[in-house]
């Protein structure tokens, strides 16, 4: 998902940032194919979400951030949910927050998914092909994965050659797959389970075998999954030692150590969420620069998915391998803050959300009790974000998410083998992270000592009962 926010340049943080990483680049211009009808083009907006149109893609205006997303999301199959009422805004700076109802209003809008090419490459397979109107029905069948599914079952009992591969057929539950290039007997056989580690651990995938696997269908029952004890692959064990490594696991050096008896005030308070916040930060810079893929991308592409995914990374971090301390000893400074009438009554519907889902995130996450190694991964993971905004090199961060996608299920389907949907509940964290994320963004500054107060006694009484 991408997003527009980045680090606040007035904190700490965000000096760390710059000095590090240069200032995100000017956008790239639109491809040379795209064509623009005539001089009025520039007033034209995307129907999706408002943006700046840059031409017609798959039969109706739009811009190249929809283009790109209604592409990737026929050709990989992907199924979303909407954690609201199906009704989300789409614009260009809300676009990102929900998936499912930027999906829906593309088909709504009449973005034809047979104008895309049946091999993912670039450019539309009927330049003449307008606009279409389905059915509800229909619609209904895209978002829910059924359509995808029926066409998978389809060539697999066709046995058709050119789309039979395991990468292209979907088990009854419409488990994930990844695509595949290898056709031979005996990775039909094995529904390619260890050619399709081995390969997107070790090697390049061609771009037209694009995939990135969808979580809401998935189940734990498919034969994907081999239910028996077997060995961690070597070089999954390799890479998730260099992702460890790149952490740092020791203790938060920020003070939150309070005398009893202080009241801390608002001010107080929120100068102590700063400091924690710039501490965080900077070791997300940290991070970067010891990734084992570091050398890969640009630095251009570094500070895109810093200045999109910062927030997450510390919401993910402070949920669980420093929520002993955030937890703990920031939540007994925070019991020493007492709001005034005048700051309960202003506060937020917004935040009252992002309350709410913090307090069911972080049982989640106590419940999971997630190790070092996932943690890492979902990191890894979430920080490859290719759908963000301005990237040079979206295909190859497409292929690492994957590398680091099947490492952490060869990862805790060997350790957890009595916990079979334990990798997809980690997995589902992630988009409600994001969500998270951006919502605390429109949370009122002045509000966040209340609402950091109001989280974190919740999860400490409700932990401390158990």
């Amino acid at each position: 998902m991408e997003r527009d926010e980045r680090p606040p340049s007035g904190g700490g943080g965000g000096g760390g940032s710059a000095g590090f990483l240069e200032p995100p680049a000017a956008l790239p211009p639109p491809p040379r194919n795209v064509s623009v009808p005539d001089d009025r083009a520039e007033q034209r907006t995307c129907l999706i979400c408002g943006d700046r149109a840059t031409g017609l893609h798959y039969g109706i205006i739009s811009c190249e951030g929809c283009k790109g997303f209604f592409k990737r999301s026929i050709c990989n199959k992907r199924v979303y949910r909407c954690s609201r009422d199906k009704n989300c805004v789409m614009s260009r700076k809300q676009r990102n927050r929900c998936q499912y109802c930027r999906l829906l209003k593309c088909l709504q809008m009449g973005m034809n998914r047979k104008a895309i090419r049946e091999d993912g490459m670039p450019g539309g397979r009927n330049k003449s092909i307008g606009p279409v109107q389905i059915s509800e029905e229909e619609i209904e069948r895209i978002m829910s994965g059924q359509e995808f599914e029926e066409e998978a079952n389809h060539w697999s009992n066709h046995g058709d050659s050119d789309h039979s591969s395991p990468g292209n057929r979907a088990s009854e539950s419409n488990q994930p797959s990844p695509g595949s290039t290898l056709s031979s007997s005996r990775s039909v056989e094995l529904n390619g389970f260890m050619a399709f580690r081995e390969q997107y651990m070790g090697m390049s995938v061609p771009p037209h075998y694009q995939y990135i696997p969808h979580l809401f269908s998935y189940s734990s029952h498919s034969p994907l999954l081999p239910p028996q004890a077997r060995s961690l692959d070597p070089q999954s064990y390799s890479l998730i030692h260099q992702l460890v490594s790149a952490e740092d696991l020791e203790p938060l050096g920020t003070p939150m150590l309070i005398e009893d008896g202080y009241a801390v005030t608002q001010a107080e308070l929120f100068a102590l969420l700063c400091r924690l916040a710039d501490e965080l930060l900077f070791r997300q810079i940290a991070w970067i620069k010891k990734l084992p893929f570091f050398c890969e991308l640009s630095i251009k592409d570094y500070t895109c998915l810093l200045s999109s995914t910062w927030q997450e990374l510390i919401l993910l971090s402070s949920l669980t391998v420093y929520s002993k301390q955030i937890f703990g000893e920031l939540a007994d400074v925070t019991a020493k803050y007492s709001p005034s009438d005048e700051e309960l009554h202003r506060f937020s519907d917004e935040g009252m959300e992002v309350i709410e889902r913090l307090i069911y995130l972080y049982h989640k996450f106590h419940q999971l009790k997630v190790s070092n190694e996932e943690y890492a991964c979902m990191k890894a993971i979430n920080f490859l974000n290719q759908d963000i905004r301005g990237l040079t090199s979206a295909s190859q961060l497409e292929q690492l998410n994957k590398r680091y996608w099947y490492i952490c299920q060869d990862f805790t389907e060997y350790k957890y083998t009595h916990q079979p949907n334990r990798f997809p509940d980690l997995m589902m964290c992630l988009p409600e992270i994001r969500y998270i994320a951006g919502k605390m963004v429109n949370v009122p500054l002045e509000q966040l000592p209340l609402l950091f107060k109001v989280v974190l006694h919740s999860c400490k009484t409700s932990v401390g009962k158990e």
